[in-house]
């Protein structure tokens, strides 16, 4: 699908140390409108934490960060989930005793009116609002697997692997983010369910127009696959950038994460 070339997120010299490990060194990275940028490198080097200072769990030590056109920074998680990024986790965050639907909602949050007086006296409004939010989340899980969206009110720990992480996706885009941070999806699946994921992720990616996605992975056929790009961390330091096949075959890349000879 065709995409204008809006500039989404860009990190300027990002950095972000622990005491006197540093983390995030200098970090530059440019998203544009409906990439998907996959993030690798070996374990340590600083890809969850870059999740982590983009959405307010970390404060950045030094450098910007961009979203939209404007400095977020500073700006606390909620307000950065406000703006339109959403992300997922290296370990499942579901609520296995509720439900589908439940948990799909605990992500969209932002729209729904939850002050008292109109729980309590609208409740017009409020029926009519969990019904248009029932098919909204019944749309979502189609995109996945229709089965998913018959089994709204079954609980997620009846679900498999690859089925909760559509769930945990689910919950991400019920906010209509722009940006959608996916880290190590394919954590705990068989290489069926991988591939099927690698489905699910290229399926969202046409149906919402706009989604640009940052995917942290360390299963290579699934970066090579769906990204346009990718970008290398060590030690913190973006040491390459560019298309799979270009990364893969660089010699600095392979000696620090890819197993060069």
């Amino acid at each position: 699908m065709a995409q204008q070339q809006e500039t989404v997120l860009a990190f300027r010299e990002l950095t972000r140390r622990f005491g006197g490990v540093v983390a995030l060194n200098k970090f530059d990275m440019e998203l544009t409108n409906g990439q998907i940028l996959g993030l690798i490198g070996p374990n340590g080097s600083g890809k969850t934490t870059s999740f982590n200072v983009l959405t307010g769990i970390y404060e950045a030590n030094g450098g910007s960060i961009e979203f939209l056109g404007q400095d977020i920074t500073s700006w606390p998680a909620q307000k950065v989930y406000e703006a339109g990024v959403a992300r997922t986790f290296q370990r499942s965050r579901l609520c296995l005793e509720l439900s589908i639907f439940d948990n799909i909602m605990i992500g969209n949050h932002k729209r729904l009116d939850q002050g008292l007086l109109f729980n309590i006296f609208k409740r017009k409004a409020l029926r009519e609002q969990i019904r248009e939010n029932h098919e909204e989340a019944r749309k979502l899980l189609k995109i996945f697997d229709p089965a998913l969206a018959d089994k709204m009110f079954d609980p997620v720990g009846s679900l498999r692997m690859i089925d909760r992480r559509r769930i945990e996706i689910c919950r991400a885009l019920i906010s209509h983010p722009r940006l959608l941070l996916l880290d190590e999806p394919s954590a705990g699946m068989t290489h069926e369910e991988t591939r099927e994921l690698m489905d699910d992720i290229l399926e969202v990616r046409e149906m919402i127009d706009g989604l640009s996605i940052i995917l942290v992975e360390h299963e290579m056929g699934m970066i090579e696959r769906v990204t346009d790009k990718c970008i290398v961390l060590n030690f913190g330091q973006k040491i390459c950038e560019g298309a799979y096949r270009d990364v893969a075959s660089d010699k600095l890349v392979q000696e620090a994460y890819l197993g060069g000879e």
